[in-house]
């Protein structure tokens, strides 16, 4: 379709405007105001000089029938006659004032029959633009005084039966025509409004999708920056506060410092690989993720750093614990050993390590109460927070809190299915 045949209505309506009637291009527009009267379209004009043409083409025919009655006075068929032309005449209203006509045209039938193709046509109009309850009851009226009418005006043509029983069928067909007509906008409409809802859904879940995975990469971040950052500033707060140590560990720490930042850089490319790649799991680039396997390596890592670690490692075989599970389970050692670094320094910290195939994977980090006190570090208990979703998310639970002793422990359990 060429652009010169496209036209956009107002409010979003793309196609070809002409084609479509002005009341539903009103209802398709989601911007348009209830006071404002729709203009009518080509199809409009088109489709109300038919009705016009139609009700003068009927009324010039029940003119000519006139002098075929009996006992009609010339004043009652000159009435008619003008009945008829004003009834032709306000077919071009049927739009503003469908109930309005179609009211009037019940009343004005009883005076002139020129006016009955212009009651046609406002009770079709009435079909299609009201909802069925004004259309039973001006139908209904109109078809009660029908018999009456032809009872005072007989047809010249056509015994009373039959003319009656022929009006009746009209009449209700050409109100049956009009609510089909309705019946299909209203389709249409309820179409448009479906696919605005799955439209607006659809973004919502994309929206809410998104959220999810920056918050999967935030609690990411946290989980594997704070651990690095941790060391970083444990090793510069050494050597700022021992200016005077030997120059062999001094060169220790500064080489400690260099391999964490290191660490901390690749540690952030890979999880930024995650926003460009998608799940870090499926990506063929960067580092492999964690696992139990390298829990050895995290604690070798942290006693190297000074702090006491005691690692009581009782998982037979720890190749066999799912990847998914190993790597929760080490995400939350190694946030644990993360808090007992910064709220509680100096104290031996102890990693227990239990389970087995079917009855889960326990993983138990516990620290005895400081032995100062030690000032409030900012933003604390962010990383519990998301280590509790990262572990009801993969189907287990975590717990923690203070001992009795004044400690603080940090419990956790995942499942491991039987293989």
């Amino acid at each position: 379709m060429s652009n010169d045949e496209r036209t956009r209505a107002p409010g979003g309506f793309t196609g070809r405007r002409w084609l479509f009637p002005s009341a539903l291009i009103h209802e398709l527009d989601p911007d348009a105001g209830s006071s404002r009267r729709p203009r009518r379209t080509a199809r409009d004009w088109a489709v109300d000089f038919s009705c016009f043409l139609l009700a003068v083409l009927i009324g010039l025919a029940a003119a000519q029938s006139l002098p075929e009655e009996t006992g009609l006075p010339h004043s009652l068929a000159v009435l008619d006659q003008v009945l008829g032309a004003l009834s032709c005449a306000a077919v071009w209203l049927r739009r503003r004032w469908p109930v309005g006509l179609a009211v009037a045209m019940i009343l004005v039938g009883l005076l002139s029959n020129c006016s009955g193709g212009a009651g046609m046509v406002a009770l079709f109009t009435l079909a299609v633009h009201r909802p069925f309850r004004y259309v039973a009851w001006t139908g209904g009226a109109g078809l009660a005084l029908v018999p009456l009418l032809y009872w005072v005006r007989p047809d010249p043509d056509l015994p009373y039966v039959a003319v009656v029983a022929f009006t009746a069928l009209l009449t209700v067909s050409i109100t049956g025509w009009g609510m089909l007509v309705r019946s299909k906008r209203m389709l249409m409409l309820s179409l448009r409004d479906r696919a605005h809802r799955a439209e607006t859904e659809a973004r919502l879940r994309a929206e809410q999708a998104q959220r999810l995975a920056r918050e999967a990469i935030a609690r990411e971040m946290h989980d594997v920056l704070a651990h690095r950052l941790t060391l970083l500033s444990v090793h510069a707060g050494a050597l700022e506060f021992r200016p005077d140590a030997p120059r062999e560990e001094i060169a220790r720490a500064a080489g400690v410092i260099r391999e964490s930042a290191h660490e901390a850089l690749q540690d952030l490319r890979e999880i930024i690989g995650v926003l460009r790649a998608g799940d870090a799991e499926e990506s063929s680039g960067g580092r492999p993720q964690p696992t139990l396997a390298a829990l050895d390596a995290l604690v070798a890592e942290c006693r190297e750093a000074g702090m006491k670690v005691t690692l009581d490692h009782r998982v037979a075989d720890p190749a066999a614990v799912p990847a998914s599970v190993g790597r929760t389970a080490y995400r939350i050692a190694q946030e644990a050993l993360t808090n007992a670094r910064k709220h509680a320094p100096g104290t031996e910290v102890t990693v227990r390590l239990t389970g087995a195939p079917g009855d889960g994977l326990t993983i138990t980090v516990a620290n005895p109460a400081p032995p100062a006190e030690v000032p409030p570090v900012p933003g604390s208990g962010q990383g519990l927070i998301g280590l509790t979703e990262r572990a009801t998310l993969a189907g287990g639970r975590l717990h923690h809190g203070t001992r009795p002793d004044g400690g603080f422990e940090v419990r956790g359990w995942l499942p491991w299915p039987r293989g």
